[in-house]
């Protein structure tokens, strides 16, 4: 009885791949498009099997895209030899990329709810973010700026950014909202 962590072993006979001189014939070498027949023959079920042992489809598809990888590169390099059982020995394949990425979970992909750290540029985009803003925000008036700056900027309430300037929460509110209109309207021409 097989474990869902094999695959079905081929059968033992003798090696006759190799010349009189032990080295490989030219002509038991798997071109690329005889490699990719056969792994699309063998693709469904390599990715039932794949399925089975991961229990997650992305992580059977990442697999069998691995595996075609590792195959396909050989194959093209020409030290792909013609399998008696392509399908076991392809398997056999997958099981080890499987395996190491359980002996190596750095290899592995995390999935998180933190967003990827932005991309280096020299502070060139936070620099061209600040100065537009300071561009729209000299556009308006000194109580629609602080409005603005108090509120979005800094995250007060309207009433916390009232007590602030002495106003009122609403006239707080009524010159944000005009001086967030006016930048939007300079943002669009």
């Amino acid at each position: 009885m097989h474990s869902h962590a094999t695959c079905p072993p081929p059968p033992r006979e003798a090696d006759n791949r190799t010349g009189p001189d032990n080295r490989m014939s030219a002509d038991n070498r798997m071109t690329p498009g005889d490699f990719d027949a056969t792994f699309t023959a063998d693709m469904p079920r390599l990715r039932r099997r794949l399925l089975a042992l991961t229990g997650n489809p992305h992580d059977a598809d990442d697999l069998l895209q691995e595996t075609y990888l590792r195959l396909s590169r050989r194959a093209r390099s020409q030290s792909l030899t013609r399998q008696q059982h392509p399908y076991a020995y392809t398997c056999a394949v997958a099981l080890n990329l499987l395996r190491d990425s359980w002996q190596h979970p750095s290899r592995r992909e995390r999935t998180t709810d933190q967003l990827p750290e932005a991309g280096w540029d020299g502070g060139l985009a936070s620099y061209e973010a600040s100065a537009t803003a300071l561009a729209l925000l000299g556009m308006l008036s000194e109580k629609e700026a602080a409005a603005v700056i108090l509120v979005d900027l800094e995250g007060l309430t309207h009433d916390t950014a009232g007590e602030r300037l002495g106003a009122h929460r609403g006239t707080v509110q009524r010159n944000r909202l005009r001086g967030l209109a006016k930048m939007r309207a300079a943002l669009h021409h």
